[in-house]
């Protein structure tokens, strides 16, 4: 009966309808016959009472419809909010922005594995919901006016707005909905398909009704992910395929549309001024710019002199010699391009090299520890980057689910059930990253680096680090996709070299960088994971054993941690903010000991230097930069 939520609704709506054609022939009735008319009312008042207090009894199964979700606690905006507070609804809409993206697309459609999509393809679709985004874990209606959940959290009920519509005027149905889950299911990216697979069934109701049926129950944050589902029309497609690369532009219902497109060096998106969307509370100060234009280029460094010359409008500095050294030209002098560093909030990216767990020589946690003892953090953040950077020491850096000290309390007891199955140091010593004084003197970490690799099998033999049973050297090829991190490669390069190993750095173009980390053919590339303040379901795809196979999956290490993978379903089904953050630690705490990743750096701003055309909101968003919300002041434009 759990299941029957849905079911009910349709069931009320046919009972109702019977009712209403049953009334209809009853009061037309010939008058010659009273008594007979009064037997049959009678009899259908009772009728119509039990069928209808039948449904009732079940659709109590459901919480009432909202306007919005939260996998925990109340929702910060009422039903009747405006705007988010970081979106300023008096915000211009107006004016052009040129960004700047390395590498190269050949595809427009960013749903599947095959190609490489175009930068903001996915501006095109609206989604069922859209998330908060200075709350975590919660989201509001998009595309759906009211959102109703089971109890037990086995289903999820959208009922759409019946004013959405396609850029072609066609209405956006609950058949859309379906068509696009299933489609993305069937033939989609592997990361979607994993980030979904709890979902069990998608059904359209009726036309502005569709239900999300769930594998299992009690998944608080499976309504929320599944309101993340960017929906295509099922009109469209319907004489084309969808798992076919193609540079045919694609009809959305989102704020934006195709403009013009050339193949691999730019792309460009429209603002749809007719966008039905426009003034829901969720949309009010977003999306502002006319014309929105990505402009791609071979290599990051001709791509800075593109900003300082003015053909890019925006930049987001990630590196931080350029930071420091870049931005001395006259139009920064002259307050025409403006540089400022917006508090980053937001808990921060793990980023580290990764090694291929998928080949043998790198899956004794012992070669991977002795590794880490080679990186040194301290002198590369002198001589590099400028003392810009702290070292990153968690999954879950900045945050309360950050591990800290020795497992205590909630998170004790779910490391202790899976005590054989994880590092004994988890247990016994606080977890810490190899260290220098920066002089670029690593001699005690060589120690104990080459202590690691002989108790791993390894050992120094004419010059090179060797294997003592298969006699094969530890050399590894560091793969790049842009020279950005060349310098870093072969700073590691040389004191890797001290221990007999040779770190060959190799660039290849974009598209080819992508192909070879999705096909999972590399020995050591740089891998990047955004954690939510709400972990959950993606968690799989990060670190879970059954993706480690899957190409294109975010579990690019290729972990198959049966201990990971039962702290992954605590996170997933946690009933609380306590029980979340508790199953966070400890999974936080195994994958530090596990030595999966060696961790590099974060910074604490947004680095972003821009002409000075643009306005942005008071408020800034507390998990991402927001510049979604910004705006082309036409004064500050005319000035320039």
């Amino acid at each position: 009966m759990n299941d029957d939520g849905a079911e009910n609704l349709a069931a009320r709506q046919s009972v109702e309808n019977s009712v209403t054609r049953f009334e209809t022939g009853v009061l037309c009735m010939n008058e010659r016959f009273p008594v007979v008319r009064r037997v049959v009312a009678a009899m259908l008042t009772a009728v119509v009472g039990l069928a209808l207090s039948s449904v009732a009894t079940t659709t109590s199964l459901a919480a009432e419809p909202t306007h919005g979700l939260s996998v925990f606690g109340d929702l910060k905006y009422p039903p009747d909010f405006e705007h988010f507070d970081y979106a300023d609804p008096d915000a211009i809409k107006g004016g052009s922005v040129t960004l700047g993206r390395v590498g190269s697309y050949d595809n427009l459609n960013p749903w599947i594995l095959k190609g490489q999509a175009a930068i903001g393809a996915t501006t095109l679709y609206d989604t069922l919901t859209a998330r908060s985004n200075n709350e975590p874990g919660t989201a509001y209606g998009l595309l759906a006016e009211s959102i109703e959940v089971a109890d037990d959290k086995r289903w999820v009920i959208f009922r759409l707005r019946r004013e959405a519509r396609w850029h072609d005027g066609v209405a956006l149905t609950a058949d859309d909905v379906v068509w696009t889950f299933d489609s993305i299911m069937s033939e989609g990216h592997p990361r979607y398909r994993t980030y979904w697979q709890a979902v069990a069934t998608a059904e359209a109701i009726d036309p502005h009704t569709v239900k999300f049926s769930f594998k299992e129950g009690n998944n608080a944050e499976l309504p929320l992910i599944i309101g993340e589902l960017p929906v295509m029309p099922k009109h469209f497609w319907a004489e084309r395929e969808f798992a076919t690369t193609t540079l045919e532009p694609l009809l959305g219902s989102g704020p934006y549309r195709f403009g013009k497109i050339d193949p691999g060096r730019s792309i460009s998106y429209e603002r749809v001024d007719d966008y039905w969307g426009r003034n829901l509370p969720v949309r009010v100060g977003h999306e502002n710019f006319d014309v929105l234009r990505y402009d791609y280029y071979r290599d990051a460094s001709v791509m800075l002199e593109a900003f300082k010359a003015g053909d890019i409008d925006f930049r987001l500095e990630n590196i931080a010699r350029n930071w420091a050294t870049a931005y001395e030209f006259p139009a920064v002098k002259e307050g025409r391009v403006v540089r400022e560093e917006l508090p980053d909030k937001a808990l921060q990216t793990m980023q580290g090299f990764v090694v291929n767990l998928r080949q043998a020589r790198f899956q004794d946690r012992r070669v991977r520890e002795a590794l880490g003892y080679a990186f040194d953090f301290e002198w590369m953040n002198e001589n590099l980057f400028f003392g810009a950077y702290e070292r990153t020491h968690s999954y879950f850096q900045n945050s309360e689910m950050q591990a800290s000290g020795l497992p205590d309390g909630r998170e004790l007891e779910i490391l202790e059930n899976l005590r054989e199955q994880v590092p004994q140091s988890v247990f016994t010593e606080e977890f810490s990253l190899p260290s220098t004084d920066g002089s670029g003197n690593l001699r005690a970490n060589y120690r104990q680096a080459l202590r690691l690799f002989k108790e791993a099998g390894f050992s120094v033999r004419d010059g090179k680090m060797t294997n003592d049973a298969t006699g094969e050297n530890l050399d590894m090829e560091f793969l790049l996709g842009s020279a950005s991190f060349e310098k870093i490669g072969l700073a590691y390069a040389k004191t890797l070299e001290r221990l007999g190993i040779t770190l060959k750095v190799r660039i290849v173009d974009s598209a080819q960088y992508e192909k070879r980390s999705e096909d999972f053919d590399f020995d050591m590339i740089i891998g990047a994971w955004r954690q939510s303040e709400s972990p959950g379901n993606e968690q799989v795809d990060y670190w879970g054993s059954s993706t480690a196979n899957k190409p294109g999956s975010r579990n690019t290490m290729g972990i198959a941690n049966p201990a990971v993978d039962a702290i992954i379903k605590l996170i997933v089904a946690a009933d609380s903010r306590d029980e979340q953050v508790a199953a966070a630690r400890a999974l936080d705490r195994v994958l530090l000991h596990e030595r999966y990743i060696i961790p590099q750096w974060f910074g604490p701003t947004h680095r972003v230097a821009y002409w000075n055309k643009f306005s942005h909101p008071e408020i800034m968003p507390t998990t991402v930069l927001g510049f979604e919300t910004w705006w082309v002041d036409p004064e500050k434009d005319a000035a320039l």
